[in-house]
């Protein structure tokens, strides 16, 4: 029998942190003495893993708003993620990190291709798994991966059928009906908690490895002909952020500075699920609309749950967002059906995210949308449109839901981003999209917050122009 497997998983990923306004990176103070928390991030974290070589040694996502932010602002740090992705390690990851379970069908294929297309253009080759934000999936996501052909997702163990007899030392098959199914790699729900919530048990590798991991290898019958694979998953950003110098902790447990004999083998996730295919998979019922931080369910991205001790402001903003985004949807059908050659919006939305990374130019993209005869008005009109549509989706980020309190910057990102797409289309349609929004806002009463001075104290703190109203600028709770 072969060696058993070890297999770590980071999560990379950070919340949209350009001002939709000017397409630049805000000072925040509260990450001193760093510009902001993506440069302090990355040098806690980021870019010491590039340097350790730890990223060429363990599987990882990495969000694509974050990956373009590397690319300009810390170079080590991205061609660490480039060069350690080696044809094998990489996962794609939705664009923007909305939660696919609450997003309409056509968001989620735009949020999936997006986020296919930039991890080709980054890393130069078709993505076979991808990380679904906060694991939070039901079987529609699931079959829309199958059908983009993603063969491979990282699931909780608790996102399956199977009780307490279920062996995550090994993936599995989710049957999705139609011919369709999609392995999915269960992680280790121990293992990664103590990773991640346990900071005395990171401090040492080796004793990890001693009294932590081996056990598990060991635990339990299995199958004579397999070998039992371990995955841990986990934030990315705890190696060396959210815990000091855990970057080191990994380079020795994955074997970047430990010694060679170790009793277990790290294969990439890729390899680790081809292998498992081939001595044949077990099949299990997949649990919808579960995730890896939510006990119930998807909740905490759209309702009061108990992660949190009031989340009843979450309901009203995500309404709130859900009628802006059918009002600039409809509007968008409407302002692109009068352009010479009335490209689909949907169909136009998926091709723009190469605008987006810039590896085209609107006007280039344009010039195939459009017939020759269009004016540099109607030009400009459709890129207003898809500019609005590009805002429009990056206001679902999940993080803007995650948190106790509305008055973070994470809430403040996405109603700065959900004015952005309504004054485009309002410029270009003559609407009321932006006032409907306010009313709408109105509706948040939190704790002595309301949704109109969250709005105003969003606008305020990147320096967008207010509309009339209070501007009085909230105090906004920042992360690391």
């Amino acid at each position: 029998m072969t060696r058993p497997s070890l297999v770590v998983h980071g999560h990379f990923y950070q919340p949209p942190r350009l001002d939709p306004f000017t397409g630049t990176m805000p000072r925040d103070p509260t990450a001193a003495p760093a510009h902001d928390w993506n440069e302090r991030i990355s040098a806690d974290c980021y870019r010491p893993n590039a340097e350790h070589g730890n990223l060429a040694a363990i599987s990882w996502d990495v969000g694509p708003t974050l990956a373009g932010w590397l690319a300009e602002r810390d170079r080590v740090a991205y061609r660490g993620f480039v060069d350690g992705d080696g044809g094998r390690n990489g996962m794609a990851q939705p664009f923007h990190h909305a939660i696919m379970p609450l997003a309409s069908a056509a968001d989620r294929r735009t949020e999936v291709r997006w986020g296919l297309r930039d991890f080709e253009l980054r890393f130069g080759r078709r993505p076979t798994g991808m990380w679904l934000p906060e694991t939070a999936v039901d079987r529609a996501t699931l079959r829309l991966l199958v059908d983009e052909g993603i063969d491979h997702t990282i699931l909780a163990p608790w996102q399956v059928e199977g009780g307490p007899d279920l062996d995550t030392r090994t993936p599995v098959r989710l049957d999705l009906g139609d011919g369709r199914s999609i392995v999915a790699v269960l992680y280790d729900g121990l293992l990664s908690a103590a990773v991640s919530f346990e900071p005395g048990a990171t401090t040492d590798a080796d004793d990890f490895v001693w009294h932590r991991l081996l056990p598990r290898f060991e635990q339990g019958p299995r199958d004579a002909g397999s070998a039992p694979l371990v995955v841990i998953a986990t934030d990315g950003e705890l190696y060396g952020h959210h815990q000091p110098w855990r970057d080191r902790f990994l380079a020795r447990l994955v074997g970047r500075t430990a010694p060679t004999d170790r009793p277990f083998a790290t294969p990439s996730l890729v390899e680790a699920v081809r292998r498992a295919e081939a001595a044949g998979l077990p099949t299990v019922r997949l649990r919808d609309h579960t995730s890896w931080s939510c006990h119930h369910g998807i909740a905490r991205w759209e309702t009061a749950c108990d992660c949190v001790s009031d989340g009843s402001w979450k309901g009203p903003l995500r309404a709130a967002l859900d009628r802006l985004a059918g009002g600039v949807d409809a509007l968008s059908d409407s302002l692109l059906a009068a352009l010479p050659g009335a490209p689909d919006a949907v169909a136009a939305r998926d091709r723009w995210v190469d605008v987006v990374v810039g590896v085209t130019t609107t006007r280039a993209l344009a010039a195939e949308m459009l017939d020759d005869t269009a004016t540099d008005v109607e030009r400009r009109t459709l890129s207003d449109v898809m500019d609005a549509q590009r805002w429009r989706l990056a206001m679902y980020a999940s993080c803007a839901w995650f948190w106790e309190r509305p008055d973070r910057v994470e809430t403040a990102g996405a109603l700065r981003a959900a004015v952005r797409a309504a004054r485009l289309i309002d410029r270009r349609a003559r609407s009321g999209l932006e006032a409907t929004l306010r009313d709408d806002l109105a509706l948040i009463d939190h704790d002595g917050l309301d949704g109109l001075g969250l709005l105003d104290g969003a606008l305020h703190v990147v320096g967008a122009p207010n509309q009339p109203g209070n501007p009085s600028a909230r105090g906004l709770r920042a992360t690391g």
